[in-house]
């Protein structure tokens, strides 16, 4: 049994049973990826894979579960190279973070600059994605770390660290009819106003939805974005009125609007952090999370991964 044929398994599952696309994905032949894995059936003595004709169609039961095992003798295959390089090459290495927009853009720039201040040698690389991809990043081992309020719980692969709260702001233009209310702003007063906000999967979009609901109120979201950026600039065009993460309001940039704070129209949200919960950290990534959020200390990361480990 090699770990290449355990690599073409994988990737064969990922890419929804196409060996085609496994086969470029690893920079490799079809006929290759499909010699080792029949030779790895024949060895274990049972067939992974449903075919018809040439074609992988599904999984079988034993295949399953060959496939589960797989995925953690390669990901302990890795976290053997990560422990190697602990020790060879203490100040290098590279550490991948998978985040949501508003995390890169708002919440982590200070956390990235004073990790490459202390680690200049390590290679620090941001994927962005919505929560549901970053958290499948991490869980694929295409990235360290995954960073979000919302998904990361739907992976049971997955350890999960709170790291703040945060709550939102009802942005419009300045000059505009809410800037003037005297009494606190409320969801009626929201409601009557054409909407732009987060996509449904970003941002605590759930707790908004919950806080209408609850109100027997139906807003009218004429535009959803991804970006917090998209979402002011459109209600500077005055085409609705945004609700956004308050991190994401910056005065001196944005001199167009205002921000009313609607910390008590919303439940509160949680940024938390995803660690595949086999995964092998290298030293200074306890460190960026760290910096991130101080009060997860390597002592509580490693005490959290071990006690996921063991459920």
């Amino acid at each position: 049994m090699k770990l290449q044929q355990l690599r073409y398994l994988v990737e064969v599952a990922k890419q929804g049973l196409n060996v085609s696309e496994a086969a470029e994905k690893l920079h490799t032949s079809q006929p290759g990826i499909s010699k080792q894995i029949r030779l790895l059936e024949d060895e274990l003595g049972v067939q992974i894979f449903i075919r018809n004709g040439k074609r992988v169609v599904d999984v079988t039961a034993p295949g399953k579960e060959i496939l589960r095992i797989s995925e953690r003798m390669l990901m302990q295959a890795q976290n053997l190279k990560r422990i190697g390089e602990d020790f060879v090459n203490v100040e290098g290495g590279s550490l991948t973070i998978a985040t949501t927009h508003t995390q890169a853009r708002y919440a982590l720039p200070a956390t990235i600059h004073n990790f490459m201040l202390r680690y200049p040698k390590v290679r620090l690389s941001i994927k962005q994605g919505s929560p549901t991809q970053i958290s499948e990043m991490v869980v694929e081992g295409a990235a360290d770390i995954a960073i979000a309020t919302e998904g990361i719980d739907h992976y049971s692969e997955l350890a999960m660290l709170d790291c703040y709260n945060w709550n939102r702001s009802i942005v419009v233009p300045v000059g505009h009819p809410l800037t003037q209310l005297d009494r606190p702003i409320t969801l009626e007063d929201v409601a009557a106003w054409p909407l732009i906000t987060y996509d449904f999967a970003f941002a605590g979009r759930n707790k908004i939805n919950q806080a209408f609901e609850s109100r027997g109120l139906t807003p009218n979201v004429v535009l959803t974005a991804i970006d917090s950026d998209v979402i002011k600039t459109y209600v500077a065009l005055e085409l609705g009125i945004g609700i956004l993460a308050t991190m994401a309001f910056e005065a001196d940039r944005d001199q167009q609007l205002v921000a009313i704070d609607a910390s008590h129209l919303f439940n509160e949200s949680t940024t938390r952090i995803g660690i595949r919960k086999d995964a092998y950290l290298r030293g200074y990534a306890y460190d960026f999370i760290e910096l991130f959020a101080p009060h997860l200390s390597r002592k509580v990361v490693q005490a959290a991964l071990m006690c996921d480990s063991e459920e």
